[in-house]
């Protein structure tokens, strides 16, 4: 086993993408917030899609910041997961797979927001034309076997809001439903959760931004402690192997 380093992390972050994001989260603006935020590591993670991903991780390559390819996929049952991939290509199969179950509906950027896409420098290349805030068809137990598949991460995403939760539209986490981690808001500490929510049962409990505006990226950080900043580090410092740990801020 090589050395372990620690690296904070944000692993949910919209960009401009994300109809209720903002315009000015482009990726040389969230890469630039995040490292002045101290991160070494994020996840950008937009609604239903993955068309700005490449984008981000090669603006976060230039800046030497460590971009994760995700997306927040929201359920059947409108539960939104964080779902984390190790490479672009694989964001973008999940990305076919939950386009084929959007609704056949048009966004209204006039009324839910614009949903940009952009290239590397920031610049808008074209809008998506979907609905992204729309719940997919795919129930929950198929999105998390479809990540798994594809060699992810699928992580319960704020697991103590009132809404668009596991918990909030489902009464508790199912004990067979596979997430790999929940995320709980920086308000809430990590032992009140497991009294709270008590359906969590063992999973590892994480923070995380959910920033839709450059200035809110690394609000909730969560620390690692790895080998490398990658998925199989992440995957098992959740499972706490190879003395690889986690640990909220």
């Amino acid at each position: 086993m090589g050395e372990l380093y620690k690296f904070f992390a944000d692993l949910h972050v919209h960009t401009a993408l994300s109809p209720c994001a903002g315009d000015s989260a482009t990726p040389p603006n969230i890469v630039a917030a995040a490292i002045e935020k101290g991160m070494q590591m994020i996840a950008v993670t937009d609604h239903n899609s993955a068309e700005n991903v490449a984008a981000v991780v090669k603006c976060g390559k230039l800046h030497g910041l460590k971009v994760i390819p995700g997306m927040e996929v929201a359920s059947r049952e409108e539960v939104h997961l964080v779902c984390l991939l190790e490479t672009v290509e694989r964001a973008l199969d999940l990305q076919a797979i939950v386009y084929a179950a959007l609704p056949p509906m048009s966004n209204r950027p006039d009324h839910f927001g614009r949903q940009l896409v952009m290239d590397s420098a920031g610049a808008v290349t074209g809008e998506c034309v979907r609905l992204l805030m729309a719940a997919t068809d795919l129930p929950l137990d198929r999105i998390i076997a479809e990540v798994h598949r594809l060699g992810g991460l699928a992580i319960a995403a704020h697991v103590d809001r009132p809404a668009f939760s596991v918990i909030a539209n489902l009464g508790l986490v199912p004990p067979d439903a596979g997430f790999d981690a929940a995320e709980i808001s920086a308000a809430l500490a990590r032992d009140e959760a497991a009294v709270r929510f008590p359906s969590l049962g063992g999973l590892p409990i994480i923070t995380a931004s959910d920033a839709h505006r450059p200035e809110e990226i690394g609000g909730s950080p969560t620390l690692f402690l790895l080998e490398k900043m990658d998925l199989e580090d992440i995957g098992m410092a959740f499972r706490g192997r190879n003395e690889r740990e986690y640990l909220i801020q």
